[in-house]
């Protein structure tokens, strides 16, 4: 039977306090990133001991709606709003603060349409449903310095610039206890036998489809499932395993792909032995039965921070190559390698083509051709010595339910200076990227949640970039990429190349890692971004057959497009970027100041 669990357990975890606290620290993000964005504009009444006081009315409502906080106003138009400030007025009475009721208040400031506001609101409780759970357990900073890879993991809170981003829609309750990634429970991964005329499998070179199965599944399993096939009397020469989601073959296989199971060009072959936890990502899990065999992704059709999960089977075709491309770039770089910058590639990859959406649709790029496809993706277990641990360098934003940061924390308890702790971090994190960038045009999708730090003594001396195939680009670039790996060369406007690392590093990441540090480790954000700029022109200085691309690619200059990311989500929660044509899909509004302008220097 699938539910496993009782109504009341669904609903445990919705008290009074942490469903208060989950609106509160929703609220304090919302009002601060959609005041990034320029979509409201609160109003300054006086400043007092550092802090400035405001106010932000609701300009479209029947009654007087006023909401106020205090706030500083940091490095990148950073605001940072002390969470207990934060008040709603009615009519001038102090009413309970409602995350929902803000969107409400403000949703033409939001410019919703009829279609996206009520699926954007679901979404939004979602989030709070997900943020609940975090709220009503222990999430010390204290206690996950020294807590384990998958504890980490389990404890994020999800983008730092995304207000509704654990929408998870067509999840039920049942399935967000069982799959959630805050849900930190186990659970076994079905498989099934998919003819191999209808699908596309790659491995790296190394790898064979046999030593996959080999490593994957048991002798045991592996006659089972041959069994179940010559007992319906198939061959097992023309099919090869698959590993699928539970939920998806729930939800999605049964009943879209009935025919293909009729016609048993789709054989289900049951559940392996292997536990597995799913990560951020919710469709990427890790083995926790053997954590040195693969990471495994399957598609997912839920609708999650602006995109339905799917994996395009088309896609998959090229995401060992790319793979094997990327990684040999990166180890015969002696650059990187001094830097400590390892590739997690992703070794093989199954896609099962449906014919009727195929015939129907003519497009490969929508979610109804994403519905069944899986990778294998590189354990980061055999990088890690015993002295050694891992993190999700997403963990380096979580604040927790007292407010402390964790990377404040890992600075204090790793005994050196938040200066130096930072200089080790961005020697790791920003230089392979600025790097990569200016040596072979090549960007990554670097949020927190694609790297995985290694740990040592409390401090990073690693860093392992994930999920490859589907989100690096090589820009403009004359490097030659061979076969299938020429997918990922793309053509962009000069002027927009660096919008990778200022919207993806600096805007969506360092921004907020900065302002924590200013506020909880004693470190300046001024501080703070000297140091990235030091950090590059010491590269530059470096590198003087590099000139050229230093003056034409120019990341010391004044300032650059504010990149609004809730804007997009806003505007097509149901797909914020159009895969075919990125570029002109995103929502630039006004300009952000460069904050290593000021420590530009003449190069020689």
């Amino acid at each position: 039977m699938k539910q496993i669990i009782s109504p009341e357990k669904t609903i445990e975890h919705l008290t009074p306090e942490s469903w208060a606290k989950s609106n509160l620290y929703l609220i304090q993000k919302a009002l601060a990133e959609f005041a990034h964005e320029m979509i409201i504009n609160p109003q300054l009444i006086y400043e007092k001991d550092g802090w400035g006081y405001y106010q932000l009315p609701a300009q479209h409502t029947e009654a007087e709606i006023i909401y106020t906080f205090k706030a500083q106003k940091r490095i990148l138009d950073h605001w940072s709003i002390d969470v207990h400030s934060i008040r709603k007025t009615h009519n001038g009475k102090e009413v309970p603060l409602d995350l929902i009721h803000l969107i409400v208040d403000f949703k033409e400031e939001l410019e919703f349409s009829k279609e996206i506001l009520p699926v954007y609101i679901e979404e939004l409780i979602s989030t709070l449903y997900a943020r609940a759970q975090v709220m009503n357990r222990e999430n010390n900073s204290c206690i996950l310095a020294d807590a384990d890879y998958q504890t980490i993991e389990g404890s994020t809170t999800g983008h730092p610039t995304f207000i509704a981003n654990n929408g998870r829609i067509g999840f039920d309750a049942d399935d967000y206890y069982k799959y959630a990634p805050e849900s930190q429970n186990e659970l076994r991964l079905l498989w099934i036998a998919v003819k191999k005329d209808r699908c596309n499998f790659s491995t790296v070179e190394s790898l064979s489809y046999d030593e996959l199965m080999n490593q994957e599944l048991s002798p045991e399993t592996l006659i089972k499932f041959s069994q179940k096939l010559k007992d319906l009397d198939l061959n097992t020469e023309e099919f090869y395993y698959m590993p699928i989601h539970p939920w998806q073959w729930y939800n999605k296989m049964n009943p879209t792909f009935s025919s293909e199971i009729a016609l048993q060009n789709i054989v289900l072959l049951g559940e392996a032995e292997d536990l597995y936890r799913a990560q951020q990502s919710i469709r990427t899990f890790f083995n926790t039965s053997n954590p040195d065999k693969f990471y495994v992704k399957t598609a997912m059709s839920v609708l999650n921070m602006g995109f339905m999960r799917g994996l395009s089977p088309y896609y998959m075709k090229a995401t060992p190559a790319i793979n094997q491309w990327v990684d040999n770039l990166v180890k015969n770089d002696a650059y990187l390698q001094e830097k400590g910058f390892i590739i997690l590639k992703e070794i093989a990859a199954i896609g099962y083509r449906s014919e009727y959406y195929e015939k129907a649709l003519q497009n490969n790029n929508t979610p109804y051709t994403k519905m069944l496809a899986a990778l294998w993706r590189e354990s980061p277990m055999p990088f890690v010595n015993e002295n050694q641990r891992l993190m999700t360098m997403a963990a380096l934003l979580h604040v927790d339910n007292n407010g402390y940061s964790l990377a404040a924390e890992l600075i204090e308890k790793s005994d050196l200076t938040a200066e130096e702790w930072v200089s080790k971090y961005l020697d790791l994190y920003l230089m392979p990227l600025i790097h990569s960038f200016y040596e072979y045009d090549l960007v990554y999708m670097p949020h927190g949640e694609n790297l995985i730090l290694i740990i040592e003594n409390y401090t990073p001396v690693k860093i392992i970039m994930k999920d490859i195939a589907e989100e690096i680009a090589v820009l403009n670039g004359d490097i030659k990429l061979p076969g299938e790996t020429s997918r990922i060369g793309i053509k962009v406007p000069d002027d927009f190349k660096l919008t990778y690392i200022f919207t993806d590093v600096f805007d969506c990441f360092l921004r907020y890692l900065s302002a924590l540090l200013h506020d909880q480790a004693d470190f300046r954000d001024e501080d703070f971004w000297r140091l990235v700029a030091d950090k590059i022109i010491a590269y530059q200085e470096e590198r003087p057959h590099l000139k050229e691309k230093f003056e034409k690619y120019d990341i010391f200059e004044p300032q650059f497009k504010r990149c609004c990311l809730n804007r997009l989500q806003i505007k097509n929660n149901k797909q914020m970027v159009n895969l075919e044509d990125p570029i002109n899909s995103l929502q630039f509004v006004g300009m952000l100041d460069n904050p290593i302008h000021i420590y530009k220097r003449e190069l020689a």
